[in-house]
């Protein structure tokens, strides 16, 4: 990865383990961070918009910010639906964020072969849920020496994800944070047991909540993924409340039309308040956080 702008320290705390990034600090002891950004990346222009817009409220309410936008969602449910900009596009997208506005970025990969290219421009490389018992690319992810946010598969059990740590940790990097997406329930379906929360804080990694995809309904609009995005602040503040590293969320200034995910983003004008909100929620977890005995 390019350490010519952020270098990253490790810090262990009795059980809890931390690292930082620049002028971000990642661990569950500590303030709460912000991983938002569109879906997918769609222009530099676009980019910056969300990145400034974002980092400056965060900022207000003295949150850290990581900038997130994927080049390619490889996942989608039709073969027609938006894929993204591409590896090379978005590269230079998440460069041009990163200098511009000063902050960590973090995007998706999902062929061990992306790896090595995607961790010369961003801070964090993130594993998606259907991946994250992919061993070759967890490995490949890891050996670059970025930081990892590896996303809890909605097929797994909380008390799986420390074998998803391990196979990361087994490379040497212990920069690692894992992910609360939501969990399986039946068709087009997915519920959060805020009881994984704990139960994978117990591995000491820095845990995070992803808010806007734990409310999304996988296929359910038949050749695209539906989504309650009413209820993300919900889940935002239900894990922020038990003391955690960060939330992720997608934000966009127009989630109906955005290219994916729409169903289930917060509309950009609404963050300030809901970032407000959490952080409150969080200075009240940090005072005396939900842990649970080993």
């Amino acid at each position: 990865m390019n350490d010519s702008i952020y270098i990253i320290k490790i810090k262990v705390t009795g059980s809890s383990m931390s690292f930082e990034i620049g002028n971000i600090n990642i661990g569950n002891e500590l303030p709460l961070n912000i991983i938002a950004g569109p879906c997918q990346l769609e222009s530099s222009e676009h980019s910056l918009m969300i990145a400034q817009f974002m980092a400056d409220t965060c900022a207000k309410v003295g949150a850290g910010f990581i900038f997130k936008g994927s080049f390619d969602k490889a996942n989608r449910t039709s073969v027609s639906g938006k894929r993204g900009v591409g590896i090379a596009e978005g590269l230079k997208i998440m460069e041009t964020v990163r200098k511009s506005v000063g902050c960590p970025v973090i995007t998706d990969v999902h062929d061990a072969n992306q790896c090595a290219e995607v961790a010369t421009v961003v801070d964090i490389l993130q594993i998606p849920a259907f991946l994250c018992r992919q061993t070759d690319l967890l490995i490949a992810a890891a050996k670059t020496g970025a930081a990892i946010n590896a996303k809890k598969g909605q097929f797994l059990a909380p008390w799986e994800m420390p074998n998803v740590a391990e196979k990361l940790a087994s490379t040497g990097n212990k920069r690692i944070m894992l992910c609360e997406r939501g969990t399986s329930f039946g068709y087009n379906t997915l519920v959060t047991d805020m009881r994984g929360i704990p139960e994978m804080m117990k591995t000491g990694y820095p845990i995070i909540m992803d808010a806007t995809h734990s409310v999304q309904q996988p296929g359910g609009k038949g050749k695209s993924s539906g989504g309650q995005r009413e209820f993300a602040p919900l889940m935002a503040r239900v894990a922020a409340s038990i003391g955690i590293a960060g939330v992720f969320i997608e934000t966009h200034e127009n989630p109906d039309n955005a290219p994916s995910d729409g169903p289930n983003m917060i509309k950009l004008d609404q963050m300030p308040v809901m970032l407000e909100t959490l952080m409150k929620f969080d200075q009240l977890a940090k005072e005396n956080p939900f842990r649970l005995n080993d």
